[in-house]
């Protein structure tokens, strides 16, 4: 942490105290003292600001002018005069306070310090570096032009603010005090064309929309859970078979755990059904009646049954320790350069992407090659549940390659499935159990994966996954936010006084629109034109990819029926094989199928499951051998210097900084050497 300008050691003669400086909400003094104003959403306090803070940009020396300011939500750097900035939220250049994992201060005459609330700042910081969760790396300095006094103070409220700041999450019934600014114009309002055609999933009409689009026939939306009695973590809507009433459908709940019953969440246009769902309870005695209603669910007349467990991708703590690992080699010193292939192969963060990647090309290449049902099987169905049917999805939908169907695939099978975000991201209140595990991260990266070797049949760019990627750290969106839709409904606004409840219809208004969906207090991170200027957002979009889809899938080649084809066939799903199972009521062993065939391990799908599956229109089948999966380098190296960039191109202003510091270091030396 070299390189700070100055000529001689600080002094802490004449130093203010804390006292009296207590938190500003609004105004700050620009380069020449004149106050510029800071909007702050309301309830944001400013603890403590520096302005004429400069903060680097990548290892060039460069350097950009600005205010530092601590909040007790956020630390947000502002470039320049930032004439027109909207609040503190910048993408580039603010981290929330509970992303921050590591704050080290500097000078020329001691050592870095790791400050912490409870730690003693014993020398005046000359250089502020902040670690992040999201592997972002910021380096802000402090020149000698009296900075002195604002860097002793913004240090000391950045360490105290961090442990102190609270993001209750789904511990809290109602909100926390976190509050959005509504502060946007006119222009930027017109930036959320991408919100208007993503479905959130919280109104019957999203999924009666997206049923009509998969063309699932035999299927229906179910209003059983509208209330959250039946299951309070699975969303007020669910596709169930035609066939099932509610009334039937209402036995099913207390047959698995956490009532999460199995429901569909993808029809392949020319195979089979995928269906989730947690684990059999291990208490239930179902009655006759109940059995009915089980297989009716289960199996119903679409042929057999597959069960895919999920015990065979790596548990929720071998992806905390991974990315745990990935984080401390990712950052600069780490390991020893002719050392960091081998530690990289030892954090087994590669090792999880591919195990996903492979597990799901299993179960995409058997729903696109016959006509069976697929059950993702996990004892939560709230976390790997996820993960595997948003990558099968994008492996077999091509409207799940187009940036609002890949938002509209998060919003259906993680937020509206209920992922607990903030316990995964570790976004809780620090008293409050640690059940850490990055799933959605790692998600993430396998996307990243596809895209590197698809690039031409996706729709977005790796800009936009590092934007989700680094936006599920804040504070401000309701899509991280809460575990679940009922969670998220209590943060929102009360319901409208024209609407009333019906037993039979749910929750109506004047217009006549059922089970309209309450408005929430924080909006989804889909919002992108809150943070990201139009050009940003373009750069979202891949010139390259295919044509948005159209809104309905195009009948596809219809799958081979099943040799085996019976409605008591249940078969489970193990490294590419297929077994006989048992379910846990049945009391003899069920119809063994005359062969067993195993996946193709070089030609990803060539062989099949159930026998030969032929490539289909539309259907991906990545590699995923050892050469084949790659490091996310913009993702993971940001804090090296030699890899330092943001999601985006350089900003001007950085440029500008660049080529002045250029041509002030060639004026010097012509100005030094001799003639």
């Amino acid at each position: 942490m070299s390189g700070v300008p100055g000529g001689r050691r600080p002094t802490f003669s004449g130093l203010p105290g804390r006292a009296g400086a207590g938190p500003r909400v609004l105004g700050r003094l620009g380069a020449l003292g004149a106050p510029v104003p800071v909007s702050v959403p309301t309830g944001e306090r400013v603890l403590e600001e520096a302005a004429g803070a400069r903060q680097r940009c990548g290892n060039g020396g460069g350097s950009v002018p600005g205010t530092l300011l601590c909040t007790d939500r956020r630390l947000a750097f502002l470039p320049g005069q930032a004439p027109g900035s909207r609040g503190l939220i910048h993408a580039e250049g603010e981290v929330a306070l509970p992303c921050i994992h590591k704050l080290v201060a500097a000078s020329s005459f001691s050592k870095p310090k790791v400050l912490t609330a409870a730690s003693t700042l014993k020398f005046i910081p000359e250089e502020l570096a902040v670690f992040c969760r999201d592997f972002r790396l910021l380096h802000f300095y402090f020149p000698e032009n009296g900075l002195a006094p604002q860097a002793f103070r913004v240090a000391n409220a950045i360490a105290q603010a961090r442990e102190a700041a609270a993001w209750l999450g789904d511990t809290a019934e109602g909100p926390d005090g976190w509050s959005y600014p509504s502060e946007a114009s006119p222009e930027e309002e017109e930036e959320e064309e991408g919100l208007s055609t993503t479905l959130l999933f919280e109104s019957l009409r999203d999924w009666e929309k997206e049923l009509q689009r998969l063309g699932a026939a035999g299927w229906r939306v179910s209003a059983v859970n509208e209330r959250f009695d039946m299951a309070p973590s699975l969303p007020q809507y669910l596709w169930v078979p035609s066939g099932l009433l509610d009334h039937d459908l209402k036995r099913t709940f207390a047959h698995f755990q956490e009532r999460r019953v199995p429901r569909l969440c993808w029809h392949h246009p020319g195979g089979g059904d995928l269906l989730r769902a947690a684990s059999f309870h291990p208490a239930s005695e179902p009655g006759s009646e109940d059995v009915r209603c089980l297989e009716a669910l289960l199996l119903g007349d679409r042929g057999p049954c597959v069960l895919a467990d999920v015990a065979e991708l790596p548990t929720l703590a071998d992806i905390q320790l991974a990315h745990l690992r990935l984080r401390a080699l990712c950052l600069p010193g780490a390991v020893a350069e002719e050392k960091w292939l081998s530690a990289l192969e030892a954090t087994h963060w590669l090792d999880h992407v591919r195990t996903c990647l492979r597990k799901a090309v299993e179960v995409v290449s058997l729903l696109a090659g016959k006509r069976c049902s697929v059950v993702l099987q996990e004892p939560s169905d709230r976390d790997l549940n996820c993960l595997l049917a948003s990558l099968v999805q994008l492996l077999g939908d091509p409207h799940a390659r187009s940036l609002p169907g890949f938002q509209s695939l998060v919003q259906r099978e993680w937020v509206a499935a209920g992922h607990p975000f903030p316990r995964r991201l570790g976004l809780l209140c620090r008293d409050a159990p640690r059940e850490e595990a990055p799933v959605f991260l790692l998600f993430l990266d396998c996307t990243w994966q596809l895209l590197w070797q698809f690039p031409a049949d996706f729709g977005f760019t790796e800009a936009f996954l590092l934007a989700l990627h680094d936006s599920s750290f804040s504070p401000y969106f309701s899509t991280f936010r809460f575990s679940c839709q009922r969670q998220r409904g209590h943060s929102s606004m009360p319901w409208l006084s024209s609407q009333t409840y019906r037993p039979m219809g749910g929750w109506q208004d004047a217009g006549g629109h059922r089970g309209s969906p309450r408005t929430c207090t924080f909006p989804p991170v889909w919002a992108w034109g809150q943070r990201y200027t139009r050009q940003q957002q373009e750069q979202f979009q891949n010139p390259m990819g295919p044509p948005t889809p159209a809104e309905s899938l195009a009948p596809g080649t219809p799958g081979d029926p099943c040799p085996w084809r019976g409605s008591r066939l249940v078969l489970v799903l193990v490294k590419g094989s297929l077994c006989p199972h048992a379910l846990p009521w049945w009391s003899r062993a069920p119809l063994r199928p005359p062969h067993r065939v195993s996946l193709s391990e070089s030609q990803g799908t060539q062989g099949g499951l159930l026998g030969p599956c032929q490539p289909r229109p539309g259907l991906l089948l990545p590699g995923t051998a050892g050469p084949c999966i790659r490091l996310w380098h913009r993702c993971y190296l940001r804090g090296l210097p030699q890899e330092q960039r943001g999601r985006f191109a350089p900003s001007l202003a950085g440029l500008t900084e660049e080529l002045q510091l250029l041509q002030d270091r060639l004026h010097a030396w012509n100005t030094q050497r001799p003639h």
